[in-house]
Parts: structure tokens; C-alpha cells; sequence
């Protein structure tokens, strides 16, 4: 995989860099050049270095025990002291913030567990939904506020099932979704049968892409990225 360089397009208006490695992570690239990798993990990771890494605590396919020293901010989208974790951070041109959210253990709910992040880069509002497991409530969604591009898992049993899913892509009403955290190409084409003709549907041959505010789909659209490991 290599990391395409992220600047200003034809237009001359700043690209984000979006590459989806594998499983629940992507590699972004913001045009001042901060990279980040969401849910970070010893098993599938990117060959550069991130400056930041993002992580949740549902599965161990979604943090790292020993992150890589050279990570210069480990954020956890969870509170090791108890409670909801808080994370808001400036980086040259990224601002990161964290939406908590709630996990099942067993038969029971792990409060404030996970966290949706959000990047504020270039114009966009980029939510990574992580491990999510319920539907959002009024509150979640006001805390997230405008959100253009959702990567969002589509398992529909480890994390939430397909029709909580689709009802919480449209409460989100981001113009554009990437999907992630699916198992096999049939899990994929259920979810995509599922949303009807509410989406378009587009199917990239790279594992990255170049987004910009002015791109953005005027109709709703998924996007179908190939992951790059």
C-alpha cells in the first residue's frame, strides 16, 4: 500500500488523504500532512508511523496493549479511571474530538465503553463510528453535529444490526459513507441490498481517496473501498 500525497486538487481546494487498511482501520492524511490512524491494533496496521492513533475496547482488533512508541497521541476512546473519556486535540490542522458510546459485555451494558471520533480537516467532518453497538440518541447526534463522511461498521452482528445501521446513517444524513468492519463480500452486499434505493452506490478500485468539502455527492452515496492489507 502506499500512502497517496494529500494537497489541493484542481481546483485548488485541500484534499484530505483516505486510505481504509483493513477491518475498522483507516490511514488519513490531512493536507498539512498529520496522519492518523483510527482503531489502531497489533494486527492490521499501516506502514508509516502515525502521528495519532485512535482506539476502542470492544475487541483487541480494535486497540493496541503496546501502541507504537513513536506515536506521538494514543487516543482511547475509553476511560481506564472510569466514566466517559474526553479527548479534544488541534494538530497543525486536524481537530479531533470524541463522541462516548456504550458497549455490550455479556448480558449487560458497559457504559461510556467505545467513542465515535470525529476529524474536523479541510472543511470536512470526517465520524469514525468505531465498535458501535446501539442506536444514537438525540443527544449523540447533537454532540456530533454536521458530519460529511461516515466510515461506518456493517457487520450487522458483532456491532449494530443492519437496520439499526441504516437508521442511524440517516440520522447522521452524512453525504457520504464508507464502509468497514465486514467480514466477507456476502456481508458487504447484504448491507448494501439493505439500504434500498435511499443510497448510491460507487465501487473504488484504490484503497485510497482523495475528499474535499467541494466533492461531496449531492445524493447520498456509500462508497465501496478495496482494503489495502
Amino acid at each position: 500500500m502506499r500512502l497517496a500525497a494529500a494537497g489541493p486538487g484542481e481546483t485548488g481546494e485541500a484534499q484530505v488523504s483516505l486510505t481504509y487498511v483493513g477491518h475498522a482501520s483507516f490511514l488519513i492524511e490531512s493536507p498539512a500532512g498529520v496522519t492518523i490512524v483510527t482503531d489502531y491494533n497489533d494486527y492490521v496496521r499501516p506502514l508509516p508511523v502515525p502521528m495519532v492513533a485512535t482506539m476502542n475496547k470492544a475487541h483487541d482488533t480494535h486497540f493496541s496493549v503496546l501502541p507504537d512508541p513513536g506515536i506521538a497521541h494514543v487516543l482511547r476512546g475509553w476511560n481506564p479511571d472510569g466514566g466517559p473519556a474526553h479527548h479534544e486535540l488541534t494538530l497543525d490542522d486536524v481537530w479531533i474530538r470524541n463522541v462516548p458510546t456504550n458497549i455490550r459485555r455479556g448480558a449487560g451494558t458497559e457504559y461510556d465503553a467505545n467513542s465515535i471520533f470525529v476529524f474536523e480537516v479541510a472543511g470536512l467532518c470526517i465520524a469514525h463510528l468505531g465498535h458501535l453497538h446501539h442506536l444514537l440518541t438525540p443527544a449523540h447526534l447533537e454532540a456530533l453535529g454536521r458530519i460529511d463522511v461516515v466510515l461506518a461498521p456493517v457487520d450487522g452482528s458483532f456491532t449494530l444490526d443492519l437496520e439499526g445501521m441504516a437508521e442511524t446513517l440517516k440520522a447522521i444524513r452524512a453525504p457520504l459513507v464508507i464502509p468497514m468492519h465486514y467480514f466477507s463480500s456476502w456481508g458487504l452486499e447484504r448491507f448494501l441490498a439493505g439500504l434500498g434505493t435511499d443510497y448510491e452506490v460507487t465501487r473504488v478500485a484504490s484503497s485510497t481517496v482523495r475528499l474535499s468539502r467541494a466533492a461531496l455527492p449531492a445524493r447520498p452515496t456509500v462508497m465501496v473501498l478495496p482494503p489495502g492489507f
